[in-house]
């Protein structure tokens, strides 16, 4: 052992009881104290004594080489930090639940599930973004496709829930929906007139729930968004264009007058919209301090694109590359990739990053503001972005035309951090990584992913095996982009097959999806994160998302034979292999 680790270790164990204050100098100490100290040793004034500096700035002193150790020394073990605990989680998202109308809500089931994940020995769930859901051609009910993206998606308000609040009638509540899939146009159709009907009695109302009505839309961290997400979904609701770019010029480039007469006019709107955020916020922070209380964080996820027919483009356009007349000049997308050959093309307006650094990023702190509003740490989808984003013009029909511009690094998270301090964020570092973006994400100390479906079949050095995993890093059996781990298996070719089964040391007869699941559990990254799909071990028809496609995604539920009270077996199966791999 080198004397470097040599002093290390030893200053570690005295570290609980060998220090003084950080604002403490050593000139402030006494000499008589340093030698009371160690007296029962012996210890002559003339004997110099070793200090040294650890964590939090403490200073710690002990004898020199040679000298004897205190009497306990061999009992003085390092503690553990709880910043490095394991855990395991599983990812999803709300509409998969049962319910009684067609979707997943906040009512019972999320409580039963939080209930299943707590006996199961999880302490994360993982959601996907809970902005209201694209319900445009081609949206098909996309989270990531959303018309706001702070707003909050109103389509998972449990009616129930709101007879409980009294602002519905037992008897108003539609007959039950058994659908094994979401259909989002025949939930809105629903459930939307209900919400209104409920919001609208909360306004007219008098009473504790009003005035925290009240307290919800005069916070300036809610007011900044929602104000402008009202007036924009009213004019949109008048007009029921395609896009806010065919709008009335006054409506469309914001002259107050026009502004000022569509509130006047649409005043009940705005209010209703804004009760009906309202209560989505209370249903999903009554959930939150449920999860909380059972400990278990919710990890969110955050698009780092928005949609350009939304009220943050529209209200924001300078913190957008739009043209004069405010259409897009370049759109996201990504180039060539697993998913596409001619790369996927997003079509969402790019930042203006010099105009956003200029204006001290100013939107990105607000919407982390919300984000933590609603999350205990989140996902940043695409992160590569923030270091060099790929730029397509917004007239190409496909991606591969693009090219790689400098994003804004690290000085966006700088700013993030005077503004809001310590943010829990997870980089999704997948995709094509350059150097630049490693650098980022270690520079902020954030966790990157692995996905153990990425890992066979390119060789010993593919960063997404087991053996290459980083103690500070999710590693996922698979995503909400990825099959599930037998719809994988399923369409795998025999020679990778092989290489799985070589890897992880099984047969074809055993289960890959748990085994895939015990590697994930076994990695040495500090989370992993399980798709409930793959703990029910189901095939390719429960697949969440295809990337590059518009159609059939999102739409997957828990099958309607299957409550959280009946999975008993899986719970008890999954909380071995937690504490068998020290994530309890």
């Amino acid at each position: 052992m080198t004397v470097a680790m040599a002093v290390q270790s030893f200053s570690l164990s005295l570290l609980s009881s060998r220090s003084f204050n950080s604002s403490s100098s050593l000139s402030s100490v006494p000499a008589f104290s340093l030698v009371s100290k160690f007296s029962r040793f012996r210890l002559r004034p003339r004997i110099p004594l070793l200090q040294c500096q650890y964590k939090h700035d403490a200073i710690l002193e002990f004898p020199g080489v040679g000298e004897d150790l205190p009497l306990d020394y061999d009992e003085r073990f390092p503690k553990a930090d709880p910043s490095d605990r394991r855990r395991a989680g599983v990812l999803l998202h709300p509409t998969s639940f049962r319910g009684p109308h067609g979707i997943g809500d906040l009512g019972d089931e999320a409580f039963r599930f939080i209930d299943w994940l707590h006996d199961a020995g999880c302490s994360v769930w993982q959601v996907l973004p809970l902005v209201p859901p694209g319900r445009r051609a081609n949206e098909e009910g996309s989270p990531y496709s959303g018309q706001d993206a702070n707003c909050g998606n109103t389509l998972l308000i449990s009616l129930e829930e709101l007879v409980k609040d009294g602002l519905l009638k037992k008897e108003e509540l539609p007959k039950p929906v058994e659908a094994e899939r979401v259909n989002y146009s025949t939930v809105a159709e629903i459930k939307d007139p209900l919400v209104a009907k409920a919001a609208e009695r909360l306004i007219l109302s008098e009473g504790d729930l009003k005035n925290q009505l009240e307290e919800f839309r005069s916070d300036p961290d809610i007011s900044s968004w929602l104000e402008d997400a009202a007036l924009f979904a009213a004019i949109d609701s008048s007009l029921n264009t395609f896009s806010w770019y065919v709008w009335p010029e006054p409506l469309k480039n914001r002259h107050l007058a026009a502004l000022e007469d569509v509130y006047q006019r649409k005043k009940d709107f705005i209010d209703i919209f804004i009760a009906q955020q309202f209560l989505f916020q209370r249903q999903w922070q009554k959930v939150r301090k449920y999860a909380q209380k059972k400990g278990v964080s919710i990890m969110g996820d955050m698009p780092i694109y928005v949609g350009y027919h939304s009220a943050d483009v529209w209200a924001n356009r300078k913190q957008f590359l739009l043209n004069r007349k405010s259409f897009p000049l370049l759109v996201s997308g990504v180039p060539p990739d697993a998913f596409s050959e001619t790369g996927q093309l997003w079509d969402s307006p790019l930042y203006n990053w010099k105009a956003m650094e200029k204006d001290g990023f100013t939107w990105w702190i607000r919407r982390l503001r919300r984000a933590q509003d609603l999350y205990d740490e989140f996902r940043i989808d695409h992160f590569r972005g923030f270091a060099g984003f790929w730029a397509v013009p917004s007239e190409a029909k496909i991606a591969m035309v693009g090219r790689w511009k400098a994003g804004p690094g690290k000085a966006l998270f700088d700013a993030i951090s005077r503004a809001v301090g310590n943010i829990n964020i997870i980089a999704e570092d997948l995709g094509v990584i350059t150097e630049d973006v490693i650098e980022l994400r270690k520079s902020i100390g954030a966790p990157g992913m692995a996905v153990l479906q990425f890992a066979f079949g390119s060789g010993a050095a593919n960063p997404h095996l087991p053996h290459n995993h980083e103690q500070n890093q999710v590693v996922y059996t698979g995503t909400h982009d990825n099959d599930t781990i037998r719809g994988w298996w399923d369409l795998l070719p025999e020679e990778e097959k092989s290489i799985v089964l070589s890897y992880l040391s099984i047969t074809e007869e055993d289960d890959i999806s748990w085994a895939l699941i015990k590697a994930a559990l076994s990695s040495v990254a500090q989370t992993t994160v399980v798709p409930m799909q793959d703990v029910l071990r189901l095939g390719n028809s429960a697949r969440m998302n295809i990337p590059a496609t518009q159609f059939g995604n999102w739409g997957w539920r828990m099958p309607s034979s299957l409550i959280f009270e009946s999975l008993e077996d899986e719970a008890s199966r999954l909380r071995d292999l937690v504490s068998l791999y020290g994530r309890l």
